[in-house]
């Protein structure tokens, strides 16, 4: 990049299900890249999906690297080093593609960046302990469920009666909302979504 000009931004962002938004990793990110005077030129999405898949399994995340080896910008944007993959080794293959296209990775939640060797190493390194932190959860809900089981409490999702789903029903049938069905009912969102996409599929036999 000739010296003097502006080191072009791009935004790479990842949540794992479609109950969550990328928009607050967005906002934070953008609000960084004005501060530091770098013009964003690439917003790169995945929605909805892991960080466990490959990048055949992350169209945005392919997309990012393949124009990183394009030079289309200087400056990668995370919100956490773990948006970039679950694994240390995906992040860690990462990093070493985005430095070999000369592109300095910056991760907000870590408060890293890339410029230097010391900075790549403590993203490696923040990888590697996020790794470990999701292990430990892993392990912790497995004893729990196990624990659960064991005293015999019933475990999976709540169910409802028979006369709430079928006033779900009939108000759907009308062409009320599933948020306000919920409301209505007080029963949670995915319940009212759940019983719309059986009466859908019951629709199609």
């Amino acid at each position: 990049m000739p010296r003097g000009q502006l080191k072009r931004a791009a935004l790479y962002l990842r949540v794992s299900t479609d109950g969550q938004t990328v928009e607050n990793q967005r906002m934070v990110l953008l609000e960084v890249a004005e501060r530091r005077g770098w013009p964003v030129v690439a917003i790169y999405e995945d929605a909805g999906i892991s960080g466990a898949g490959g990048r055949d399994k992350r169209p945005g995340f392919d997309r990012m690297l393949k124009d990183a080896a394009r030079r289309r910008f200087d400056v990668l944007m995370v919100a956490a080093v773990d948006r970039l993959g679950r694994s240390t080794a995906t992040v860690s293959v990462a990093l070493a593609e985005l430095a070999a296209a000369g592109v300095e990775p910056y991760s907000h939640r870590e408060g890293m960046d890339g410029t230097t060797a010391y900075g790549r190493a403590m993203l490696n390194m923040a990888s590697v302990f996020a790794e470990l932190e999701r292990d430990l959860i892993r392990d912790r809900v497995k004893a729990g469920l196990a624990r659960a089981k064991a005293q015999g409490r019933r475990l999976g999702r709540p169910t409802i009666s028979g006369a709430t789903e079928a006033e779900i029903r009939a108000q759907l049938a009308a062409g009320t909302g599933v948020l306000k069905v919920a409301r209505t009912l007080g029963v949670g969102v995915s319940t009212v979504q759940r019983v719309k996409g059986t009466a859908a599929a019951a629709a199609t036999l």
